[in-house]
């Protein structure tokens, strides 16, 4: 088989690699998320979720969802060239579809918990990502020194507060401002766009560079594969069924939990 017709195939179907971390990525998600509501519901310190190890393991799990993004879209425009089905009108219609459900996320916790509702949380970011990455989606070196540059500053301007509200998208954060879920685009939308230069690097033109024995029918892969796969459904409907099943369970009290919040 040659080189030529190995790449060919590779371009076909999806590749088992990168569902498989995303689904890795949604697991830790669920864990980091379970953690989060019963510190959240619950009138106890029974775990801190905002510092120390835990904080660490949620900056993992975003940054590795969103390289992610990052990788399979350079792999999905790659395709879609081939199709000829590239133009910026594909990429604008997702990144809409996907930014209208982090608004239908902002509206339905603005109505359940008032304060901390999610002003832009990581669909937001996403939706926003896939528009503005489009024109830089086949200059690696740009993306590289971009996306750096955008984490560094992100990373500086959080030393600071603003006085207004309404650069929050950007990462220009008022004293006092909190968040149940914020992924500004300072400095995540920088975490994209190394993801798209990884996706250059390692799946140059859609196909893989290199050699992978696929596990990816046998399990555990397997499963985790199809959660990857399903992973936009599944960051929807985690969390109420988590809240509902610890209700159920009796481990927090959702409405006590929610009162403790409330201004």
């Amino acid at each position: 088989m040659t080189r030529a017709t190995v790449q060919d195939e590779s371009r076909i179907g999806r590749y088992w690699e990168v569902d498989f971390l995303r689904g890795i990525a949604v697991v830790m998600m669920i864990a980091f998320h379970a953690l989060y509501d019963l510190d959240f519901f619950s009138s106890q310190d029974l775990v801190d979720v905002h510092s120390g190890i835990w904080r660490l393991f949620a900056i993992t799990t975003a940054s590795i969802f969103l390289l992610l993004v990052g990788v399979s879209l350079n792999i999905s425009y790659a395709r879609a060239k081939i199709r000829g089905d590239d133009s910026f009108l594909r990429y604008l219609r997702r990144g809409v579809w996907i930014f209208s459900w982090g608004m239908a996320i902002t509206l339905s916790t603005m109505l359940l918990l008032g304060e901390g509702f999610v002003v832009f949380g990581v669909l937001h970011l996403i939706g926003i990502s896939i528009i503005l990455s489009y024109p830089l989606l086949k200059r690696p070196l740009i993306d590289l020194l971009l996306g750096a540059a955008t984490i560094y500053v992100g990373l500086l301007i959080r030393q600071f507060s603003f006085g207004s509200p309404w650069l929050l998208w950007l990462g220009f954060v008022p004293r006092h401002f909190y968040s149940v879920d914020y992924f500004p685009l300072l400095p995540w939308f920088g975490v994209v766009l190394v993801g798209i230069f990884l996706g250059n690097f390692l799946y140059p033109e859609g196909a893989r560079k290199f050699s992978l024995p696929d596990p990816s029918f046998r399990a555990p892969a397997k499963q985790i594969c199809s959660v990857g796969r399903n992973s936009l459904v599944i960051y929807l409907i985690h969390q109420p069924i988590l809240i509902i099943s610890m209700q159920l369970l009796g481990i927090v009290e959702v409405g006590k939990g929610l009162a403790l919040h409330m201004p």
